[in-house]
This record gives structure tokens, sequence and C-alpha cells, in this order.
């Protein structure tokens, strides 16, 4: 099911500094680089921590510095636990810990969806813009962690691509691209085009480091075609930022709304509580078919909605206290 109708949406209420203040359609490039100083709030920049845990996963550049191993020695007393050499322990019947050594030059990948699906919101801001502000606090956040930053931001018509560049010169050329408004398109295309910008940025040579995806990934489960994921997977650690508004996962009032579907333009008829039931579960199956793939491909899965405060979403996504996030 694609998006309703796009209109203005809500503006954010009062007191929500998290939501850009302008909250409706746009977001300015001015604001994006505002996020800068709100991303050193978020503490996303500490060290040693890891993204999130599974197996065979590196720490990841963006929450920490890239670990090699080095070596095993014999344990000492004060030694992390963690750090055990289990393997080599049971050879020698000896305690033995793995020695890390760390590796530095990891990029942090941004790759942002503002294809049309994204130009839709019914509270405080458009889907696009709630993803150029979650790019904006991942990219600042890593360049003051002294990360390079590059990336791709795409839509139907145009992508603007970024080889990372230490500092900030590449992530103020993605920003700039999430700044202009985008040529909405009613097209089609679909995880066609999310696949054709996975194949432009590892043309980038993104090996290592951590890509964040940025959409609202509308087609997933209406594609069983999800080997962009494993290709970027076997490069990078991938974390996939999914951004939905609060009226997708629950049917609007009962009535006919208007929705784009299939690059037209239909009536959603809610008029019936069957129909109101089935509207639901097709958005619960696409958030479990979105799960499923990030389990199959190791990748990590975070959360945004439109009426959330994006710093503190992204804090919780990412483990972090969002107490003090913008």
């Amino acid at each position: 099911m694609s998006a309703f109708q796009h209109s203005p949406p809500r503006q954010p209420a009062a007191g929500s500094g998290d939501a850009p203040a302008d909250g409706v359609v746009d977001i300015s490039l001015k604001r994006l680089i505002a996020c800068r100083a709100q991303a050193r709030r978020l503490g996303l920049a500490t060290r040693g921590r890891v993204l999130a845990t599974r197996a065979g996963s590196h720490l990841s550049p963006f929450r920490g510095p890239g670990m090699d191993y080095d070596e095993s020695r014999v344990y000492v007393p004060g030694d992390d636990p963690r750090a055990m050499d289990w393997r080599l322990t049971a050879r020698a019947a000896r305690a033995h810990v793995k020695v890390f050594r760390e590796e530095r030059e990891r990029p942090v990948w941004l790759l942002v969806d503002q294809r049309s699906s994204m130009r839709f919101a019914t509270r405080v801001a458009f889907k696009s813009v709630i993803a150029a502000r979650a790019a904006a606090l991942l990219g600042w956040a890593a360049v003051e962690r002294g990360e390079r930053v590059g990336g791709l931001v795409f839509d139907e018509t145009t992508h603007t691509e970024q080889r990372p560049q230490p500092r900030q010169h590449a992530l103020l050329g993605l920003l700039g691209a999430l700044a202009a408004s985008p040529q909405s398109s009613s097209r089609g295309g679909g995880y066609a085009l999310l696949a054709a910008a996975v194949d432009r940025l590892l043309r980038l040579r993104a090996d290592g480091g951590t890509v964040f995806v940025i959409s609202d990934f509308a087609d997933v489960g209406t594609d069983a075609n999800d080997d962009w994921l494993r290709r970027l997977g076997q490069r990078c650690e991938v974390a996939l930022v999914a951004v939905h508004d609060p009226i997708e996962e629950t049917a609007p009032p009962a009535g006919y709304w208007p929705v784009l579907l299939g690059g037209g333009r239909r009536l959603l008829d809610t008029t019936s509580a069957g129909r109101r039931a089935w509207y639901e579960r097709g958005f619960r199956r696409r958030r479990e078919a979105l799960a499923d793939l990030a389990r199959r491909r190791g990748a990590h899965l975070l959360t945004l909605r439109t009426d959330w405060p994006v710093g503190a979403s992204l804090a919780r996504g990412l483990g972090q206290p969002a107490a003090d996030a913008p």
C-alpha cells in the first residue's frame, strides 16, 4: 500500500524542540548545518561502544574505533573477560585473551531515500524531512568523532553522491542535496531504485565502515529480491533506519481517502472495520518483512516516526541515553 496523498502535516506541538521548527514539507540547509550542535549532545560519538551485538560484528566506526585482531596473550588479572580467546585457552590449558589493534579510516556512509513515498506525513514533518534530519545528526556525530563521511542521496530521477572526505566537505554536499526540493514523481521503481542506489554506493568503494540506509522501505515484502542488502552487508556494517508516519500503522477513520497506488491515484475505502483491519495488517506484514530481512542479512534495524523526536529516537536505537538528546 502506498502512502496517502501528500498534504502538509500538522505543525509541531509547542516544546517539541527535536522536530524541525518549520516542520512541514522541506528543511533548509541552514537547519541541517545547525544539527551539528545537536549531534554533540546525542552522545553518539562515545568511544569503545558497539553499534549492536551480533555474531561476527566489528566495532562500528561510528560508535568507536574499528578493531582488528592482532594476537593472543596469557590472561592477567584485570583483563576484560569478554576478550577471552577460548580456543587457545582450551588448547594451551591456560587462560589467554585476544589483543586488538585500532583500525582507522573506516568511514560512515549515508544512503538516503528521497523518493515520492517519502514526501508524505500527517504529523510534524514529511518522512523526507525526518530522513534528512536523521542523516544530518548521524553525519555530524561522525564528523565530531573524526570519521570521514560520504554517501548518496537519491529519488526517482536524480542522485547526488559523495566519496568520503575528512572533516565536513562531503557531508555538506549531501546536506545540500537533502535541502534541495526533490523532483517528486509518481513513477514506480521500488526496490529496483534502491538496488541501483546501492550499486552506485558500492562503486564509490564502500568497503568497511558503517552504512546507514534511511528510507521508509515502502517496497519491502513486495519484491523478494534482497540481493542489494546481501552485497552491501558483505562490504560494510549496515543499519536500516526505517521512517514511517503514525497513520501508516493505524488505519484512518471510516471514509474514503485519496492514496497513491501503482503510480496512480486511488481511493482507500476504510468504511468497514474489516477493511481497516486489512490495512493495519498490511503495515505489520511490511514491518515484519523488514525485520526478517535485517535478521537474515545481519543488519541492524532502527525505527523513526514522523511525530517522534529524531535525536532521542536515534539515541535509543543506537543504545545511547536519550535524556540529553536534542
